[in-house]
């Protein structure tokens, strides 16, 4: 069967954190591995009288075949909060409802790349964009994060060098750092692609999950119709419902509804009228300032039980928002052999190397605080310090 299948399946590997959710369904262990959203967020009771009324009113239509583009108020709800949140104005034309963002990932790399292409990555950068973009074949380069957001000056080389056509990139409390490029980093990395062809992909599906510090600007502020923006629904209404979107200009839009009447014909309708009810009947901001306030408890309480039982060689991010932190371990220490070390012991998390395109191994790890409660992420993380200081205990017998 092997000569069966077409080439491009031998650059694209399983999802490393789709395979470990399988071992985390075992309730006896603690997981930070999953970039999951806490279910006591989800607003069950309210999406249950939204899909009650889509029914009740407009049943036969919601249940009907529909447009590419999506569902029209939808997209119009989309324009204005981006109109509320950042200032930019764009129209329903400019909106493509997906199958959660990795659709809209998937389709951009269906319209826009040929084997051999270039696309530039953050370093580390999101798992599920490497897999999506892989299937097409692409060169990959990538340029490394600071605290403030992607190096300038590897970003200017990279760009000069490799030219690349898109340029991937998460830069609010990224995935998987936590990280989020300051103002002054997202004007100076604008300024750079303004100089090339480089089509800017801006990621966000955390953005309304700021819990510390100041709201930075989208870089369509800074790079206007050269950017193109993904969002989602999934983290701040509920994942299962599986819708996100593109926001790009005319030229682009176009071909995105071909490669999507090729794929899909248009996503599920039932759940875009029951979201845009939802959305009409509720007060999103009130519900985002829930979430908000829930995941700084936990991010302030897996903080906490860092600085208390992790060994001081290992440095860890402090995000402002989003779902994630990043710990770097002490140079030569598997983040592998600590994975494999830490799952005798209950509890996972996702190793570094999976969020590189060019590494087998990292001593990095990318730890999630939204999905377990406080009682977990103490003793889960205990249990993870326990494990580095073992390893590092060994490595020194050892070196003795």
């Amino acid at each position: 069967m092997e000569t069966a299948f077409a080439t491009r399946m031998r650059h694209v590997k399983k999802s490393f954190i789709r395979e470990i959710l399988k071992v985390t369904e075992d309730p006896s262990v603690i997981s930070f591995a999953g970039g999951l959203p806490n279910p006591a967020s989800f607003p069950v009771e309210a999406v249950s009288r939204a899909a009650q009324a889509v029914l009740a009113e407009d049943g036969a239509s919601a249940l009907q075949y529909s447009t590419t583009e999506g569902f029209l108020p939808l997209r119009e709800f989309i324009c204005a909060r981006y109109a509320k949140r950042f200032g930019l104005h764009v129209s329903p034309e400019e909106i493509l409802i997906t199958n959660g963002s990795q659709q809209g990932l998937d389709l951009l790399g269906k319209i826009f790349l040929d084997e051999g292409d270039g696309v530039l990555l953050e370093a580390p950068g999101y798992l599920g964009a490497i897999q999506a973009l892989s299937l097409y074949q692409p060169r990959f380069c990538t340029v490394p994060l600071r605290e403030d957001g992607v190096n300038i000056s590897a970003l200017r080389d990279t760009l000069d060098r490799y030219g690349p056509k898109l340029f991937y990139a998460v830069p609010n409390f990224q995935n998987p750092s936590g990280l989020t490029y300051t103002k002054e980093n997202r004007e100076a990395a604008a300024a750079l692609l303004r100089r090339h062809a480089t089509l800017f992909i801006e990621d966000d599906p955390y953005g309304e999950l700021r819990f510390a510090g100041e709201e930075t600007p989208s870089m369509r502020q800074f790079l206007g119709e050269q950017s193109i923006l993904l969002g989602s629904f999934s983290k701040i209404v509920a994942p299962a419902m599986r819708l996100g979107w593109i926001c790009a200009k005319p030229e682009i839009m176009e071909k995105l509804v071909v490669a999507k009447q090729a794929c899909d014909l248009h996503t599920n309708t039932f759940a875009q009228r029951v979201v845009a009810r939802y959305l009409a009947d509720n007060d999103l901001d009130a519900h985002i300032a829930a979430i908000r306030q829930m995941y700084k408890e936990r991010s302030d309480c897996m903080a906490d039980a860092i600085a208390r039982y992790f060994p001081p060689e290992v440095r860890c991010t402090r995000p402002q928002g989003g779902m994630f932190m990043w710990a770097e371990l002490p140079q030569g220490m598997s983040s592998m052999e600590l994975f494999n070390e830490a799952s005798a012991m209950r509890v996972a998390f996702v190793p570094g190397a999976p969020f590189y395109v060019d590494r087998t191994d990292a001593p990095t790890l990318r730890l999630n605080y939204t999905n377990s409660d406080e009682a977990a992420i103490v003793e889960g993380i205990r249990r993870l310090g326990r494990a580095m200081d073992e390893m590092l205990n060994g490595r020194v017998c050892c070196a003795q």
